[in-house]
């Protein structure tokens, strides 16, 4: 039997993630070769394997002899392919999901890996069903590590911060598939929307998100892209940019900015935005990201954050890099790639970036400071430390217009994923008073 270029992009794709590739880059590589009627399937595939390899490997665990991880890493990754076909996708044959996993198996590790993945999931097959997880009442960690789909540490984190059934909510709105989203740039979101609907696209406003539209399937990303000028933007990121509120004709330098969403659309308002970045292959999405849309005025520059070759300007945008804890269901592959002490690492480097940033902000401008992070140590933490070590600065205001659920008791955006429905985002604005 001959395996599928599905499934063999499949396996590539997560060996491409073993690597360190993030998952996007790796399955975009890895479908090169693919039919492109295919390649959604793939996505579905690979996607929803790593989504929820937690409790893949809680099962497979339980029906190999020696242990999950005594396996071979290519093994495992066909035994969770070939589980998420047997268990998620109903369109797969079960004799098919089983026989294209042996097979794959035999490739890439020979014939005692067939054999192996042979009986581990015919016996998946007959006996999933009997696999008990831990009592989502009396160890509910245990239930949402393994059911749930997420590292350990990270919940025992969620469930100190937000309670039990927050954090099941947010575990759970980590495992949902992510909408399309789209920010329509030059024009507002009811012309987008009409032509949108001219184009046989359907999509709709977001309530709490006035800047962004939900495209309904099964239009593509492309689809949507080539009927309006606009990037594709989840509404916590629209949200950041509507908080961040940049004054008409403000000089504005985002230092952290590819692949650049919120700097084009910073600068439909700006009268220039510096579009910085360390790295000259990101810098290239954000050249695209702004040529797709028209001309704008936005120049990209590559310029690490920690020392901005800048003079000061009215308005600076620190995106900074962050644990991406509220965009897992974006980017899967974060929760397993993640470490315990990285809150803290990262938040020492934010510390970094915020210092070298308060230099370029001038008296009276604005320094606006945003992550994707759910964890107090890069957001609420990180603004306390900053605040009191610079009384130069102070909180300013949120603009009118945010809707008061999305804002913290201090005025700062917060947008939290088990509550809406969309990534979470987190946002502050600080006044430079002299």
């Amino acid at each position: 039997m001959t395996v599928t270029p599905a499934r063999l992009a499949a396996l590539d794709a997560l060996r491409a993630q073993r690597r360190g590739e993030l998952l996007d880059r790796a399955l975009a590589a890895a479908v090169e070769g693919v039919p492109a009627r295919e390649r959604a399937w793939v996505q579905e595939l690979v996607y929803g394997t790593v989504r929820l390899r937690g409790r893949l490997d809680y099962m497979l665990d339980a029906l190999v002899r020696r242990g999950l991880d005594s396996l071979d890493p290519d093994v495992r990754d066909i035994l969770r392919l070939g589980a998420y076909q047997l268990l998620e996708m109903g369109s797969v044959p079960a004799y098919a999901a089983v026989s294209q996993a042996v097979e794959l198996a035999k490739r890439a590790r020979g014939i005692g890996a067939g054999r192996l993945v042979n009986g581990v999931l015919q016996a998946l097959r007959r006996r999933g069903s009997e696999i008990r997880f831990p009592d989502p009442s009396a160890d509910p960690v245990g239930y949402l590590a393994t059911w749930g789909s997420h590292p350990r540490w990270l919940v025992e984190r969620w469930v100190a911060r937000f309670g039990v059934d927050e954090a099941r909510a947010l575990v759970e709105a980590d495992n949902t598939r992510p909408e399309l989203f789209v920010r329509p740039v030059g024009e507002g979101t009811g012309a987008a929307l009409a032509t949108l609907g001219a184009a046989g696209i359907e999509a709709a406003r977001v309530t709490f998100a006035p800047d962004a539209l939900r495209v309904a399937p099964p239009a593509t990303a492309l689809q949507a892209l080539a009927a309006v000028p606009s990037v594709v933007q989840d509404p916590a990121a629209s949200l950041v940019v509507r908080y961040a509120d940049v004054p008409p004709g403000a000089i504005v330098a985002d230092v952290c900015a590819a692949p650049g969403g919120k700097a084009v659309a910073l600068a439909e308002r700006a009268r220039y935005v510096v579009a910085a970045d360390l790295s000259l292959a990101r810098l290239a999405r954000v050249r695209e990201n702004a040529a797709r849309v028209g001309p704008l005025p936005l120049g990209p520059v590559v310029a690490d954050a920690r020392v901005p070759p800048f003079r000061p300007v009215d308005v600076v945008l620190v995106d900074a890099p962050c644990t991406g804890t509220g965009t897992l269901r974006r980017h899967p592959d974060g929760k397993w790639r993640l470490r315990p002490e990285d809150p803290a690492l990262l938040a020492a480097l934010q510390a970094e970036i915020l210092e070298a940033a308060a230099t370029i902000v001038r008296p009276g401008g604005l320094l606006v400071y945003a992550t994707c992070s759910l964890e107090p140590e890069e957001n609420e933490d990180q603004m306390e430390a900053f605040l009191s070590a610079h009384p130069e600065f102070e909180p300013a205001a949120a603009p009118a217009g945010i809707d008061p659920r999305l804002l913290d008791a201090a005025g700062r955006l917060l947008v939290l994923p088990q509550r809406v429905g969309v990534d979470g985002a987190f946002a502050a604005r600080l006044r430079r008073r002299r």
